[in-house]
């Protein structure tokens, strides 16, 4: 009688620091072939650290890395590493200005049999081949720029799958998607998983975690904490699990009463019939102390309605006040001046600098009033700094420390800080849970409840249920439009048929 056939990828004991800093500490994980495994863990637990050993970009100070029981390859040997695993990152690795076959073939031109690089049209044949293949309805020759978040992970794993590999890890695959296209995404995974690829699943969306994976393992403190079929292991378990204390499943905290009934107190925005190439005819007021939830799946226009207020999207009708005055569409120097802080979707490319200390990063709005002359006096801008590492309770050695090397949930604390350094009236937080764990959400969602309780105006725009929980009203939009409000105490069903554009059945 034959035993179990070894794990597809399997890390044992594995150990790594950096300097003082233990990043796994005889930490493993074990993924079998052909199905789901989901990797949870607040951020810092050693997460990343896993995937970069499993993906042969960092080697470990002890322990073994082994694929279908035979030891990892070398180092150096890219190749050998690429038809083994390989990793859909958070942020995507297409090159916008390259066509997606360009993008699949990136760095491996097929070639002939006589060696020679194939021809152009060619290399668009096999791309097509290969999309339908994997099932990817996008066009070989579509310019990478234009594809959405769901359409460029799709080509990501088509051009994994292409090196031979049947072991992908996606790593926080739907933070930037909305509903919809998250339950696209599970459906190509189902089929996929049933041409025999298998997914190591990271995610901080926990309800992702039962959807669509069998196993769970957790980290915590650098440690493997569990691993266990997620049928065994309740919301609650996996919670304390990860935070190492009991806890309830997680709730968002709830609006504290309104400092004036309806949140009536001054309005400090008005929105007067905007319109734009993703938005039509919009029109809407926020108060101050007050929390408003702005709600829609990709494509309705709400985060460019709320890049819009910030200056990041410019309008091309309609009218937006300030605190009364009216506001310079498309400038963020002019939404600042006019005292709007924003957090953008994307950390990455709108919310830091990656070059930058996490002090640079934190002042960098108010850089100029620093010292004299332009001059930055360094005291000031680390004591700045240092309050807000302590206020927003981010994990970082100092303020010097590079803002790249903190975890995923620190360096958006990092840019919610930046957003509040210039003490604004008016927060407009867009996506602001993101691919960060429970604990940091809870953290950034309680700041958005301080601004309010300051007497700031919060739009909120998000599409997950457990942040709009923190509004004080819901607006809903669809095909730039807004097509529905809700006041705070809504049914989620409701909410989440509204934003789907989905009737409710009766009875």
């Amino acid at each position: 009688m034959t035993g179990e056939p070894p794990p597809l990828a399997e890390a044992r004991g594995i150990t790594k620091r950096y300097g003082p800093t233990v990043a796994l500490r005889d930490a493993g994980i074990a993924v079998r072939a052909g199905a789901s495994h989901g990797l949870v863990g607040r951020n810092g637990a050693g997460k990343s650290t896993l995937v970069a050993i499993l993906t042969g970009l960092e080697r470990p100070d002890a322990g073994t890395v082994a694929y279908d029981g035979e030891p990892a390859p070398a180092p150096a040997d890219r190749a050998a590493w690429d038809r083994r695993v390989a990793c859909v990152h958070q942020r995507s690795m297409v090159v916008g200005e390259l066509t997606v076959a360009e993008n699949l073939f990136l760095g491996r031109r097929p070639v002939t049999s006589r060696g020679l690089p194939v021809s152009w049209r060619r290399l668009r044949r096999e791309a097509r081949a290969l999309l339908d293949t994997w099932g990817v309805a996008v066009p070989e020759n579509a310019v990478a720029r234009v594809l959405s978040v769901e359409e460029a992970k799709m080509v990501e794993i088509a051009r994994a799958l292409s090196r031979g590999t049947r072991f992908v890890i996606l790593d926080e695959p739907t933070a930037q998607l909305d509903g919809r296209a998250a339950a696209r995404l599970f459906g190509h995974m189902r089929r996929l998983q049933d041409a025999g690829v298998t997914f190591l699943y990271i995610s901080h969306r926990l309800g992702e975690i039962y959807e669509v994976c069998r196993t769970v393992t957790v980290l915590r403190d650098a440690r493997r904490i569990v691993t266990a079929p997620v049928g065994e292991l309740p919301t609650r378990a996996l919670i304390g699990a990860m935070t190492g204390e009991p806890a309830e499943p997680y709730r968002a905290p709830a609006p504290a009463a309104p400092p004036r009934p309806g949140g009536e107190g001054p309005v400090a925005v008005r929105v007067d019939r905007l319109s734009g190439p993703y938005f039509h005819d919009v029109s809407l007021t926020l108060a101050a102390g007050e929390v408003v939830g702005l709600a829609g799946l990709a494509g309705s226009g709400s985060h460019q309605l709320g890049a819009a207020l910030a200056g990041l999207h410019r309008p091309t009708g309609g009218r937006i006040e300030i605190l009364g005055r009216p506001l310079r569409t498309g400038s963020v120097p002019a939404a600042l001046a006019a005292g709007v802080g924003c957090l953008p979707r994307d950390r990455h490319t709108e919310g830091l600098v990656p070059q930058l200390s996490v002090a640079e990063n934190i002042t960098l709005p108010v850089s100029g009033r620093l010292g004299p002359c332009g001059l930055i006096r360094p005291s000031a801008r680390d004591a700045l700094a240092r309050r807000a590492i302590d206020e927003l309770e981010i994990t970082a050695e100092g303020p010097a420390q590079p803002v790249t090397a903190l975890s995923g949930g620190n360096q958006q604390k990092v840019a919610m800080a930046r957003a509040l350094a210039t003490d604004p009236r008016v927060l407009v937080l867009i996506d602001p849970t993101a691919g960060v764990d429970v604990r940091s959400r809870r953290a950034l969602l309680a700041v958005a409840l301080r601004a309010r309780a300051e007497g700031r105006a919060v739009l909120l725009v998000s599409d997950q249920p457990e942040d709009l929980r923190a509004c004080d009203r819901v607006l809903v939009m669809a095909g730039g439009f807004v097509t529905a409000a809700y006041q705070a105490g809504w049914a989620e069903r409701e909410l989440i048929a509204a934003i789907e554009g989905v009737p409710l059945g009766h009875g």
